[in-house]
């Protein structure tokens, strides 16, 4: 039996990055790496994006940054932004990894870490606007600047950054969000040398609100062509995964493809739109290993049928897909099994 086939484009990363970087200028983009960079590969999304000139990279973790470096070298800077183990901030650390500091916790244990070591901690200090994603509160954000600055004097830290989190909820919340972080910017400036790294904006917000933007920009799920859930398309921004299977056999009036739920095909998905020779038909069913599309003039054995793309052949992009059964577009491509055999980079 034939295999499905993911594809990941990597001329349509790095168009996307150029579409991102365009439209948020003079903001610099970081690019954002979690989740094995949207379930693409993380090796793949880093070589390719560093060809493509970018030099900030999101990797969340301390664990996923140190791969970063392994992989791009020192040329680059690598935000990590989860709390981690004192071992981990050891190892960002002597890597020369940026870390996300949003606890007074967190904060003493990095300043510790730095004096143990002998090193300076490279710093975005996170504010609490609004979200609650962690964050330090606005009532206890001076005592917290005041502890970095008093480190920073003591050579175990540089506080390089302010940044924060914000909903996305409604413009009004956002512009309020705003309002908390410019104030904390205000009050760390008002300490010592201004952070020059502000970043506030994530993909949805860095793309439609220029306003709300820092020197920095987050942006993760747009640079892969994953749009926001039931937002409009983004110009200069199309899919990079695609995900086809072939017909395998034809039926009276339907061809049976060679992928099923056992791929990780959600059954929910019955009824959804495919790409065929033929334009756009309708997926019928859903079996295990194999399910069946309304067919098309001149169908035959071999034919390529996208179950999700960039829209070439009539299909609909993983996002729309994953819109139909209430979850995330990366979902798709990370439930996906070892059974899809052949991963094509192009």
């Amino acid at each position: 039996m034939t295999r499905p086939e993911l594809r990941i484009s990597s001329a349509a990363f790095r168009a996307n990055i150029e579409a991102v970087r365009a439209r948020i200028e003079p903001s610099t983009l970081m690019l954002v790496l979690k989740d094995d960079a949207y379930g693409h590969g993380l090796r793949w999304a880093v070589e390719t994006a560093v060809q493509t000139g970018v030099r900030w990279f999101g990797s969340y973790d301390i664990r996923s940054g140190l791969e970063v470096r392994r992989i791009a070298g020192g040329d680059v800077r690598i935000f990590a932004w989860a709390t981690s183990t004192d071992d981990e901030i050891d190892e960002a650390l002597a890597h020369d990894i940026d870390l996300g500091v949003g606890t007074t916790e967190y904060l003493e244990r990095v300043i510790a870490r730095a004096a143990v070591l002998g090193a300076s901690a490279r710093v975005h200090l996170k504010i609490d606007t609004g979200l609650h994603r962690n964050g330090v509160l606005p009532e206890e954000w001076p005592a917290a600047v005041a502890e970095a600055r008093a480190a920073e004097r003591l050579g175990h830290l540089e506080l390089l950054g302010v940044w924060s989190h914000i909903a996305e909820a409604s413009d009004t919340e956002d512009d309020e969000a705003q309002a908390v972080f410019l104030d904390a910017v205000r009050i760390a400036g008002e300490s010592g040398a201004a952070p020059a790294l502000l970043h506030l904006t994530a993909s949805a917000a860095s793309w439609w609100r220029p306003e709300l933007r820092g020197s920095v920009s987050r942006i993760g799920a747009f640079c892969y062509g994953i749009r926001s859930a039931d937002g409009p398309d983004l110009d200069g921004v199309r899919p990079v995964a695609s995900l086809s299977a072939l017909v395998e056999d034809v039926v009276e009036d339907t061809a049976v493809i060679a992928i099923g739920s056992f791929d990780g095909l959600p059954s929910t998905l019955s009824g959804m739109p495919v790409g065929t020779p033929g334009g756009t038909r309708t997926l019928r069913v859903i079996g295990q290993t194999t399910s069946v599309v309304d067919g098309w003039p001149g169908m035959r054995v071999g034919d390529e049928v996208m179950l999700f793309g960039a829209g070439e052949s009539g299909e609909v992009s993983a996002t729309t897909l994953a819109e139909r059964i209430d979850t995330v577009g990366e979902e798709i491509l990370t439930r996906l099994t070892p059974r899809v055999r052949r991963i094509v980079r192009e």
